[in-house]
């Protein structure tokens, strides 16, 4: 039997696990399970691999995408520019490989979600794994951002700071952060919403609620909107592709 699974903390809101069992069962697939492995520090890692040696792939979700690199042999190069991982390969030797399929998500969802309109400007809410794979993806298209952060060292301004004209000349606005996932489903990033405009896109990498209440504010403003289901699925199928490959 082939074995895969998740790592993270907490795995509440992943539907990681059904989108495999329901792959498994729509192609025939009969000798691969997926499993969620919630760990409740990265130093676990080594104890789940020894207990389960048959492990052939993990993808990594937070807070472990930065944190899961030092147990790794070796990167991708998307993995290696971007500076996180969230798919991990065990070679049969028990070398482990990262890659980062989150950029293959965001490629898609952006070129989806904006089309042949590239704002002048975007604005990045977080700044750990996930946002670390969204400023690349937004590099690639030239498009110029800042960070939002609740850690004043880490980003452009702080959540207390952030100016509502920096909301407003931010046409794009990617909350990369886990604020409004399941359960805590009631909660938002603390942004000036009111300076949203029909002319803004709001990306919400949360997929659990599908509208979450992020994107419900940019929604009642007239923003177009997106969650984060079509990266979910666009990087689950490279994980596998790359599992397999």
């Amino acid at each position: 039997m082939r074995r895969f699974g998740l790592i993270g903390r907490p795995l509440g809101h992943s539907a990681s696990a059904a989108y495999f069992a329901d792959k498994f069962e729509r192609e025939g697939i009969a000798d691969c399970t997926y499993a969620l492995h919630e760990l409740a520090e990265i130093e676990d890692l080594p104890r789940l691999l020894e207990e389960i040696p048959e492990l052939e792939g993990f993808n990594v979700t937070i807070p472990y995408k930065r944190e899961v690199m030092r147990y790794l042999d070796e990167l991708s190069f998307d993995a290696r520019m971007i500076g996180a991982v969230n798919c991990v390969c065990r070679e049969s030797d028990g070398r482990l490989t990262g890659h980062n399929t989150d950029i293959v998500g965001l490629r898609t969802s952006l070129d989806e979600l904006l089309g042949d309109e590239l704002p002048e400007q975007a604005l990045v809410l977080g700044t750990g794994g996930a946002s670390q794979a969204v400023q690349y993806a937004l590099a690639e298209r030239n498009i110029p951002f800042a960070l939002v952060s609740r850690d004043a060292a880490k980003g452009n301004y702080t959540y207390d700071d952030l100016p509502c004209e920096a909301v407003e000349q931010s046409r794009l606005i990617v909350n990369a952060t886990p604020v409004g996932t399941y359960p805590e489903v009631d909660e938002a990033p603390r942004i000036p919403y009111a300076y949203v405009t029909p002319a803004h896109r709001l990306l919400d990498l949360v997929y659990n609620p599908p509208l979450t209440q992020f994107l419900d504010y940019g929604r009642q403003r007239g923003a177009r909107i997106m969650n984060g289901e079509r990266m979910f699925r666009a990087q689950a199928e490279a994980a596998w592709k790359i599992w397999n490959s």
